[in-house]
């Protein structure tokens, strides 16, 4: 009876947890052009892509410079990207000035991380 009174109050804990994560409010302007279901936009879709190869994502036509970069996206370059993206892959061609704050950026990475 013990056992199962414990597994019931960690049932609803353990749903939270594989829930999704709620975006940041600086995600919006990411969500402008970036799905996170798995569909491709404006731009290709953010599902999994924390340890993808930069430019791979299935169905997208990316620019050379991306195509080429030979990286996967981890934290770092994550956030290098979204700090300023033509200074860390020069010729990519996403319209985007940057998040310049540094707070923000970490928000957005650690959501991105939720998305498997």
């Amino acid at each position: 009876m013990r056992i199962f009174l414990f597994a019931a109050a960690l049932l609803p804990l353990s749903a939270f947890a594989a829930g999704p994560a709620t975006p940041p409010a600086a995600f919006a302007q990411c969500a402008a052009c970036h799905s996170v279901t798995g569909s491709n936009g404006v731009g290709p879709s953010l599902k999994g892509v924390i340890g993808r190869k930069v430019g791979s994502y299935p169905g997208f036509r990316y620019s050379r410079a991306m195509k080429t970069l030979g990286k996967s996206w981890d934290k770092s370059l994550l956030s290098a990207y979204l700090a300023n993206p033509q200074q860390t892959i020069p010729g990519n061609v996403m319209p985007f000035a940057g998040v310049p704050d540094a707070g923000q950026r970490t928000a957005i990475i650690a959501y991105l991380a939720t998305l498997k």
